[in-house]
């Protein structure tokens, strides 16, 4: 193939202008950029030879290798993994095409995109790094297991790139960096090793370099006194440890060697908020280096494919997210684990039928929850800091893991009547603090604090000193259903069904004046269920308002107004259901309003107050008014009366 010359595509020259300029503060980042993909070359190569015989480990094993030519000015790094296709090697640095790109663009383009550290490396940006510190790189490369010939990629990251046929006697690549006047520094050998040793101590192949030594060397001539002269002699070092840090005994591991492995090995630039390493012998052994990151990824809610943990066995890496391993609702963990008793030539398909997956899988998520439960019960303020980012993806497991819900259960966090806004309250905390004489559980659904805080269905319940969680989470209306009860005590919505919160006692004290009430004002529930016939289902008297003329609830059974209109937004078709209207005699207007309807005056004015009613319990409950240019006009309309009343 002769040499062509291509443009990059726009997005990818503005995704190299912000690797170059600003979405990295240490170039020394380059270096483990490169070494991280050389050992994915290596990996790759290792698991396809074990199904492709075209592929074989080279002579002298399999490795990395730094040279750097102070002459020239290059810094090489080559690795003898699979190697590239000409095609594949336009498709992964010639043009990196694909949606991810855009999206990622867009992200940084919200802010500073050295203060987005959880974006780096999400889209395979890692190779560009190389521009920081080069003003020309070329890459040659050979595919293992493959017929086709060498290529070389060229660029000096002005907007194009070059692709040529050359010779190449073995498989793999060589990235060679040209390095600009004032970088250098990264030919010396002591900054190499510095960097390998910080970010790449963990590769598992050997991180090679020809180092020269001045060696010592005694000369005697004849006759002549013995001296010593110093002669250069080359020798090729490994510069990295190739210790699996997760083999390692956890006292053996300080906290900073577990932070640098994490944030070479999951590109995260922040310290992970709990590590969990153990080694799991007896009938079931394997080893295992889990990570709780400190930020959920901004796309932790969508159906994502990168999450699970990376599989290895017997240190031979096998796949990069292997989603049999951990739950979906614990899928912001980060993590290796490594078991020798699988076989090498595992594959997903095996994965899901393989009962010792499944026994890690149940031993993984054991060993997360009680961690996590720990850390609630001994670090109550860090805990909190971890619900904040992942419980909407931990709450998921109630209504799939019914194997662990009950410990599920136990992690639960809401906001609550009785909390400070932004502190929370555990399930378990709710029940030790109950008033003596409540039976249940209860809670209110809505899009904020603000909106629950100011609802009048939580009057009854403030006026006995009950407390009632706040569920302002989406997730919360799917999943807390399938709770039902916590330690024998069941969970009630206060916005469905009937409430009645009197013992025995006073329910019988209070029976005459209900009956009293309901007859007293039949009249007007009456004429309300008549005029709103085509809104509500039911005008009844309200046990549960003290101070609000009225509410709307729903039937026991009945779909919360909130998950209503969150499938409405969704796009999801929403039955009509009529919800009860609940009146309350206590309050100054619905006396008035009953006496307009026993003396059956002003139809039209009442007609006008009945819909003014039930708009007013729309809006009290968080949702929008039905019609609301009529209430802005009986809203101005009963102003004008007050407002010339006054001036009388």
């Amino acid at each position: 193939m002769p040499k062509k010359k291509r443009k990059f595509k726009t997005e990818v020259q503005q995704l190299l202008d912000l690797v170059i300029h600003s979405l990295y503060s240490n170039p020394d980042i380059f270096l483990r950029e490169l070494i991280s993909n050389a050992s994915d070359a290596i990996d790759r190569a290792r698991f396809e030879a074990l199904s492709n015989k075209n592929i074989q480990e080279p002579e002298g094993s399999w490795k990395i290798k730094i040279h750097a030519d102070k002459d020239g000015k290059t810094l090489t790094l080559s690795d003898n993994g699979i190697g590239m296709t000409s095609e594949e090697l336009e498709a992964n640095i010639g043009t990196i095409a694909n949606s991810g790109t855009r999206a990622f663009l867009d992200e940084l383009s919200k802010g500073d995109a050295k203060n987005n550290p959880e974006l780096i490396g999400q889209f395979g940006v890692g190779f560009y790094s190389a521009f920081m510190v080069a003003d020309k790189v070329s890459v040659c490369t050979r595919r293992a297991g493959s017929e086709s010939t060498a290529t070389r990629w060229e660029s000096t990251g002005n907007g194009a790139y070059t692709l040529e046929d050359i010779e190449k006697d073995t498989f793999g690549t060589d990235i060679i960096l040209h390095l600009k006047e004032d970088q250098e520094k990264y030919l010396e050998e002591w900054t190499i090793r510095e960097i390998v040793t910080k970010f790449s101590d963990y590769v598992a192949f050997p991180i090679v370099m020809d180092i020269t030594r001045e060696v010592p060397v005694e000369k005697k001539d004849e006759g002549d006194e013995a001296s010593t002269e110093t002669v250069s002699e080359v020798s090729e070092e490994t510069l990295n440890s190739m210790k699996a840090i997760w083999t390692r005994t956890p006292s053996e591991v300080d906290k900073g060697d577990y932070g640098e492995f994490y944030k070479a090995q999951f590109k995260d630039y922040t310290e992970p908020a709990e590590i969990i390493h153990y080694r799991a012998e007896g009938t079931l052994e394997f080893n295992a280096l889990l990570y709780i990151p400190a930020k959920a990824p901004y796309n932790m809610m969508y159906d994502r494919e990168d999450h699970g943990v990376q599989l290895y066995v017997k240190r031979v890496f096998i796949m990069n997210n292997c989603q049999d391993l951990l739950p979906t609702y614990l899928r912001f963990m980060k993590g290796v684990v490594d078991s020798s008793d699988l076989p090498l030539n595992v594959s997903r398909e095996i994965l899901q039928e393989d009962l010792l997956i499944r026994k890690i899988r149940s031993n993984l998520v054991k060993r997360v929850l009680n961690t996590l439960k720990d850390m609630q019960e001994k670090e109550p303020d860090r805990y909190a800091t971890f619900f904040r980012e992942f419980g909407r993806v931990l709450k998921e497991g109630l209504h799939s893991d019914f194997e662990n819900k009950e410990k599920l259960q136990d992690l639960l966090m809401f906001e609550s009547s009785k909390t400070d806004a932004g502190a929370y309250t555990s399930l378990a905390d709710y029940v030790n603090n109950m008033h003596p004489d409540q039976k249940a559980i209860y809670y209110i659904s809505g899009e904020s604090r603000a909106t629950v805080e100011s609802s009048p269905l939580l009057e009854a319940f403030q006026a006995r000193k009950y407390d009632v969680l706040f569920l302002t989470d989406p997730v919360d209306e799917i999943v807390i259903p399938s709770v039902q009860t916590y330690r024998e005590k069941p969970l009630e919505a206060v916005h469905q069904g009937e409430v009645n919160l009197d013992t025995e006692e006073e329910k019988e004290e209070k029976k005459e004046g209900r009956e009293k009430a309901a007859e007293d004002f039949k009249d007007l529930t009456e004429l309300l269920q008549s005029q709103l016939e085509e809104d509500v289902k039911e005008v009844r008297i309200s046990e549960r308002l003290t101070d609000s003329a009225c509410c709307l609830v729903a039937d026991k059974q009945g779909m919360d107004p909130y998950m209503e209109r969150m499938m409405a937004a969704m796009g999801n078709a929403v039955p009509t259901t009529k919800r009860i209207l609940e009146i309350n005699p206590g309050h100054q207007l619905l006396p008035v309003m009953r006496e307009l309807a026993q003396k059956g005056e002003e139809d039209a004015r009442l007609k006008d107050f009945a819909d003014l009613l039930y708009e007013q319990a729309l809006i009290a409950e968080g949702s929008p008014p039905k019609d609301p240019a009529n209430v802005a006009r009986l809203i101005s309309e009963l102003m004008l009366v007050d407002g010339k009343q006054q001036l009388n």
